[in-house]
Parts: structure tokens; sequence; C-alpha cells
């Protein structure tokens, strides 16, 4: 039986931009279509993913999930992933050591 997934939407696509754009200090980045959303790269490595719906989540370890999960992330129900809440994703510059650390998991 063949898995199901939704088409990217207008908004997952923004949401992929936006993103991409709060990184653009970090060179490497990029957003690559795939699952019905964006998986969110650096240099052809998978960090984070942007769901269908527009939903981020990127990679943690103990300490970025516990900070994440206090501007309100939650788990990804399918993969080892955390989602960025839109104040997590405002604060650029602990958005941006999040994605590092995410990055680094990636490795």
């Amino acid at each position: 039986m063949a898995l199901l997934t939704e088409k990217n939407t207008a908004y997952s696509n923004e949401i992929s931009a936006l993103v991409v754009s709060k990184l653009a200090g970090i060179s490497g980045i990029s957003a690559k279509k795939m699952f019905g959303g964006s998986g969110l790269m650096y240099e052809d490595k998978m960090f984070g993913l942007v769901d269908s719906k527009g939903n981020c989540f990127i990679k943690t370890n103990q300490v970025t999930e516990a900070e994440m999960i206090k501007l309100g992330g939650e788990r990804h129900s399918r993969m080892p992933y955390l989602s960025c809440s839109e104040n997590a994703i405002s604060h650029s510059n602990r958005f941006i050591i999040f994605v590092k650390q995410a990055i680094a998991l990636s490795k």
C-alpha cells in the first residue's frame, strides 16, 4: 500500500522561503521540495523540514529540545524532530543557534 502525502502548498512554500531567508547568514542553507513539504538542507544534509501545513521542524539535542519546548515546540509525529514555534523563529538569534545545533546533529 502506497503512503499518500499532500502536495506542496503555497503556504508551505512561503514558510520554507521565510526560514531560508532567516538563515541567510549561514551559507549552504536551502529548501528542497519533498514529502509534500520541504526538506531544510545544509550542503545536501537534511537538518529539518517544513511540512505541507507550513510547520517547521528541526533536529534537536537535549539542550535545544528543552529550550524549544519552553518556546512552544512539539515533537513531529514520525520524524526525530521538534517543531519551531513562531516564537522561536521570530527570535532570530536563538533560532540560528537552534539550527546550528541541528546542522551539527545531521553530519
